[in-house]
């Protein structure tokens, strides 16, 4: 069952920027912010610097299909933005980098499920 909606509007990326915690991983970095909401709440923005919009929206892709996996395992209640490091080559990115990545966030930021 689906449990999250994506973050669209300026204001709320913003909102979770700036008061939301930094966790960062060797490719991605998430900024973390309880929303108090009975769904979690997820953006994915990367840099028109970083590469063309066809490899921008093949990360987004990757980054999604991750999230949508481990989905199930994370505590509700919460807002993700989750940014391309700019120092990090676009060639680097690869489902597994990825994954590894945002399941190391995850458990560092302590938002799996106990149910399991």
């Amino acid at each position: 069952m689906k449990r999250t909606t994506m973050l669209k509007k300026n204001y709320e990326f913003r909102y979770v920027l700036t008061r939301g915690k930094r966790y960062t991983g060797n490719y991605i970095e998430v900024y973390i912010k309880r929303n108090n909401l009975d769904e979690n709440k997820l953006g994915i923005a990367i840099s028109s610097k970083i590469a063309n919009s066809v490899n921008r929206n093949k990360i987004k892709r990757l980054i999604r299909e991750n999230y949508r996996l481990i989905e199930e395992n994370i505590v509700t209640g919460y807002s993700f933005v989750i940014l391309w490091k700019k120092n990090k080559n676009i060639e680097e990115a690869n489902f597994f980098n990825i994954k590894s990545d945002i399941n190391e966030i995850i458990k560092k930021a302590k938002l799996i499920n106990s149910n399991d």
